[in-house]
């Protein structure tokens, strides 16, 4: 799977911008604040319909126009077609083979994309919001269906809070809404904690071994699912929907004391242990490091093995934070079979072959030249 071109339109600091890429590693050379990481986030932006830097589409749309535009061309699966977002200030539309997709988990996953930034390596040290990010964008990319609960239960839960927050002014109101919200709340919770384990079960299979190659050896990995609630991953949908019910009724009071909804996937995390310790509050940078290289490494496999074909790779900013070492490993592995945009001030201090036969684009003020 790879990009062959890219147009961007009023994205950003690039007015109007053509590229065409190579299908292996493409090299994205500038100082801070010229575009790369613009760049490099439209790609982002193509296959997920929206930014990781930012919740609010309008920043990605120059200041002084009406829209922006992102068009791609992508080779998947022995065949090409193209893919386009547009954003103006009263929504986005996603187009999919010149065809407007309706919902966005009908889009999701048209290209599979693994960016790993510098902020990516805080996905240990970091928040659980971070980290509930981290697994809810890989399991759309391979479950598009799953957004679609996501969406569902975020916008349920928007309205669960408004209501219960009602509620402490008025402690003697109809709990009838309350419960029926509760009720389609835990069936959209009850999806996504399974989907969740059953991801995080893949994980382990290439995050494992994959830290194991890294650390030489010396550290081994394990992700554990901190859910909110007393399930397992053992447990099936109808146990998980069981128990979520049971523990509503039982902290019904207190949520409308607090006015907030107190349980559920919104509120879970991962925990990763390396040779038995919490690495994120006993881990040393090293290997805090390591886990999160680990990670991004192993959903790299774990896209080829449940799509069938590698995803696209980018590397926004990131080279320069690890080590010669973490650096060689990374790139031996993905040389020759992942499409691969690496963005950097300067290829100095960066010697592994897989550049040797990059393809080079110079970024000066919203620019491009090769």
């Amino acid at each position: 799977m790879h990009i062959h071109d890219l147009t961007l339109t009023n994205y950003r600091n690039y007015d109007q911008l053509h590229l065409q890429f190579d299908d292996k590693i493409n090299v994205i050379i500038g100082e801070n604040a010229q575009g790369k990481t613009n760049l490099m986030e439209s790609i982002y932006v193509l296959a997920f319909s929206k930014s990781h830097r930012t919740p609010r589409d309008k920043e990605l749309i120059q200041w002084d126009k009406e829209y922006a535009k992102i068009v791609g061309s992508v080779y998947k699966r022995k065949r090409s077609f193209p893919l386009e977002i547009q954003m103006t200030t009263k929504g986005k539309k996603a187009k999919l083979n010149h065809i407007e997709q309706r919902r966005l988990s009908d889009y999701i996953g048209a290209i599979n994309v693994v960016m790993f930034a510098p902020e990516d390596l805080n996905l240990v040290k970091g928040s659980p919001q971070i980290r509930r990010r981290f697994i809810d964008m890989e399991i759309g990319q391979i479950q598009p269906i799953y957004i679609y609960h996501l969406g569902q239960y975020l916008k349920i839960l928007k309205q669960r809070n408004h209501l219960l927050k009602d509620f402490r002014r008025n402690l003697h109101a109809d709990r009838t809404m309350l419960r029926v919200l509760t009720d389609q709340l835990v069936e959209h919770a009850a999806i996504i904690v399974e989907k969740r384990f059953t991801f995080l079960k893949l994980l382990r299979k290439w995050a494992t071994p994959i830290h194991e190659g890294i650390s030489r050896g010396l550290e081994s990995l394990e992700i554990l699912y901190n859910a909110s609630l007393d399930v397992s991953e053992g447990d099936n949908r109808e146990k998980i929907t069981s128990i979520y019910k049971q523990k509503f009724e039982d902290v019904e009071e207190k949520e409308i004391e607090r006015g907030s909804t107190l349980v559920g996937p919104h509120r879970d995390d991962l925990i990763f242990y390396v040779n038995g310790k919490d690495v994120q509050t006993y881990g040393s940078q090293g290997q805090q490091r390591t886990t999160a290289l680990s990670l991004k490494l192993a959903e790299i496999e774990l896209i080829h093995n449940e799509v069938g074909e590698y995803p696209i790779l980018l590397l926004d900013d990131v080279l320069s934070e690890l080590d010669d070492y973490r650096q060689s490993h990374l790139l031996h592995t993905i040389q020759g079979k992942v499409q691969t945009f690496v963005s950097t001030t300067s290829v100095d201090g960066i010697n592994h072959e897989a550049l040797a036969k990059a393809e080079l684009f110079k970024v000066k003020d919203g620019a491009i030249m090769k």
